[in-house]
């Protein structure tokens, strides 16, 4: 445990560079959780968040602006998402770029098409600053919150701890019957779903 620690307080923050970087939220809220253990410090860990977050999407944006038609982007722009994502930011650009990383499943392919769009670059980047800055601060703030919640309802659940391991023991020797059951009394044509 001590090793995990000294790990996640040397390195915990390039973590969280890297995974807003590629992708998001679930680092986030982990290292909320970790800075509500004192193991990294919450506003550095909504520093790092905004930092790789901004930097990918600013990243996909000057990609797609720039090779607009190289195979790799053309690619994503053959995703559903993308049709969606387009859509929305044609009829609302301020707002879109703002909240497009809250939107589940447009998340990653928005900033392509912000890039394929009419936006000019100085407009995403700011926009795109006001939108990271919020999301990072959002998102630790939950891991933080989080954790204070699950430590208080992991209090009330240790009370409970022995008939949770008895009802887990009962559901796993039910579903081995239930295999060996199934493997040794019915044949394959007594299957459902199997033809007669």
């Amino acid at each position: 445990m001590d090793l995990l620690q000294s790990l996640l307080a040397e390195y915990g923050l390039w973590i969280v560079l890297l995974g807003t970087f590629l992708e998001g939220e679930t680092i986030v809220v982990l290292a909320g959780f970790a800075a509500h253990e004192q193991l990294l410090n919450p506003y550095a860990v909504a520093a790092m968040a905004f930092a790789g977050s901004f930097a990918g999407d600013q990243m996909w944006f000057f990609l797609a602006r720039r090779y607009r038609t190289h195979r790799f982007i053309t690619k994503n722009t053959d995703h559903p998402a993308f049709r969606r994502a387009l859509d929305l930011l044609e009829k609302y650009p301020t707002l879109f770029i703002l909240s497009f990383r809250f939107i589940y499943g447009i998340r990653n392919i928005s900033p392509v098409a912000i890039g394929l769009s009419k936006i000019t670059a100085l407009r995403f980047l700011l926009l795109n600053a006001v939108s990271a800055a919020v999301w990072a601060a959002t998102f630790t703030a939950l891991g933080f919150v989080f954790a204070n919640t699950a430590q208080r309802m992991l209090g009330e659940i240790k009370k409970f701890e022995h008939i949770a391991v008895i009802i887990v023991i009962i559901m796993v020797l039910i579903y081995i019957v239930h295999r060996v059951v199934r493997r040794k009394f019915l044949k394959p044509q007594d299957e459902p779903g199997s033809d007669a």
